[in-house]
């Protein structure tokens, strides 16, 4: 996984998120949509380790489309988090910048490799 670019952003992403949960738990007081935040920021990551290791490329793009809905998720609870003040919106934009990275690249690798599995099975 620490050869790839989306292994290792994912893997970036999560002690991201691992440091923000410790922020708003810490400084916070905030515990309910953090461990959401927590849950799903760390899973983008696991899942697509899982997928790296797949026996095959449909479950390759399946562990990858799980590892998108579980990103659009995190941007979700950063957005309310950010909206209820619990985070800035500096801190917001940072965060959230890495999550849309992923995002995009999520969505590129599963069109590209649906575009190849589409292309070997003609």
């Amino acid at each position: 996984m620490n050869d790839n670019v989306i292994g290792k952003k994912s893997k970036a992403f999560a002690i991201r998120i691992v440091n923000v949960y410790k922020y708003l738990c810490e400084s916070q007081k905030e515990y309910v949509m953090s461990k959401q935040l927590l849950r799903c920021g760390t899973s983008i990551g696991a899942n697509v380790a899982e997928g790296i290791h797949a026996i095959s490329k449909k479950e390759f793009i399946a562990k990858l489309n799980i590892s998108l809905k579980e990103a659009f998720e995190t941007e979700y609870w950063l957005e309310l988090l950010k909206e209820t003040d619990y985070i800035s919106e500096s801190q917001f934009e940072s965060i959230n910048a890495d999550c849309t990275e992923l995002i995009k690249l999520l969505i590129s690798i599963i069109k590209t490799t649906k575009k190849n599995l589409d292309k070997t099975n003609e």
